[in-house]
C-alpha cells in the first residue's frame, strides 16, 4: 500500500523569525519512502538540518517579514497491517531495565508523574504487569478524556487533563504516558501521520496524530490511548519525552499561524506519487 502524505503551513511574521521545523517522516522509515517529503519554503529560504538528541531530524529557517509558506509531499509504503498487538509481553523489573529507557521512567514538562502515582497505583496496582497493565491504563484514558478540538489547549498537561477530562490526542498521550511511567513502565510520546485508512466514515478534520510507545519484553510497542484499536498507515515523525521535546514547529518571534493544512491519503500504486 501507498500513502500519500504532507502538509502545508502558512505563518506571517512581524520580523525575521528562527524556526525549528520538525516535520519529516522518521529515519526509521527511511526503507519504505518512496518519494521524500522534502521541505519546500515560499519564498525560497535557506534551511540547515541536525538531528536532535533523540535522533529526530530538525530543520532550521529564519523566516523572512511577512508570509512564509513551508510545504512537503512524500509517498510511503506500508505493509497495510494494523498495529502488532503483543498481549503476553511481560513488564520488565526496574533493574532490568536499558539504560536508554531510564529517561522515559522520568516525570517530563507534560507528564508530571509525581502528581499522578498515587492515582496510577490505586488504578492499576492490581492488575497484570505488562500489555494487559497498558492496556488497562489506555483503556482507562480512553473513556476518561472526552475528545474535543474546541478544547485544545497548548499548556495542558497531564495532570489537567486529567482533572479537567477534555481534550485532543496529545493529552490522551500525555496522560497514558504519565500513568505508565508512574508504575514504572517506559513510556515516550510520538508524533506523526495517521489517516483514516480502514476506518468508516465520518472523518474529521486531518491533522498530524499523537500515539505512545512504551517498553515491554525487550522492545517499543505502539498503543494509542486516543483512539484505542489498532491502525492502519501511522507513519511516525518523531519520539520524545512529551510533545514539548517534538514540536511539529517552534518559533523565535512574533507570528501567526495563517494556515494549517495535513493530509494522509491512501493512493493506487499507478497514481503519479506528486500529481
Amino acid at each position: 500500500m501507498l500513502i500519500r502524505v504532507g502538509y502545508e503551513l502558512v505563518f506571517n511574521c512581524a520580523q525575521e523569525t528562527p524556526m525549528i521545523l520538525m516535520v519529516n517522516i522518521h529515519y526509521s522509515r527511511a526503507q519504505d519512502i518512496v518519494v521524500p517529503d522534502l521541505l519546500t519554503t515560499d519564498p525560497a529560504t535557506r534551511v540547515t538540518a541536525y538531528r536532535d538528541g533523540f535522533g529526530n531530524w530538525c530543520s532550521r529557517i529564519v523566516a523572512p517579514i511577512g508570509r512564509i509558506r513551508l510545504t512537503a509531499t512524500g509517498v510511503v509504503r506500508d505493509s497495510a497491517q494494523p498495529d502488532v498487538s503483543a498481549p503476553n509481553a511481560q513488564q520488565h523489573p526496574l533493574e532490568d531495565l536499558p539504560e536508554d529507557t531510564l529517561v522515559f521512567l522520568l516525570g517530563s514538562r507534560y507528564c508530571e508523574t509525581d502528581l499522578l502515582s498515587d492515582a496510577a497505583w490505586s488504578r492499576f496496582g492490581q492488575t497484570a504487569p505488562g500489555w494487559r497493565r497498558v492496556q488497562a491504563i489506555c483503556d482507562f484514558v480512553h473513556n476518561h478524556i472526552a475528545f474535543n478540538y474546541q478544547n485544545a489547549r497548548a499548556t495542558r498537561t497531564a495532570w489537567e487533563a486529567f482533572n479537567e477530562r477534555t481534550g485532543v490526542c496529545r493529552d490522551f498521550a500525555h496522560l497514558a504516558i504519565a500513568l505508565c511511567r508512574s508504575m514504572n513502565i517506559p513510556a515516550r510520546y510520538c508524533t506523526g501521520y495517521l489517516g483514516d485508512i480502514g476506518i468508516p466514515p465520518p472523518y474529521g478534520v486531518m491533522d498530524f496524530a499523537a500515539w505512545i510507545e512504551v517498553y515491554l519484553d525487550g522492545g517499543w510497542h505502539t498503543f494509542d490511548p486516543r483512539n484505542n484499536v489498532p491502525r492502519i498507515g501511522r507513519v511516525l515523525i518523531a519520539r520524545g519525552r512529551d510533545a514539548a521535546d517534538v514540536a511539529i514547529t517552534t518559533t523565535f518571534g512574533p507570528n501567526i499561524l495563517e494556515s494549517f493544512q495535513v493530509w494522509t491519503d491512501e493512493i493506487a500504486e499507478s497514481v503519479p506519487p506528486l500529481s
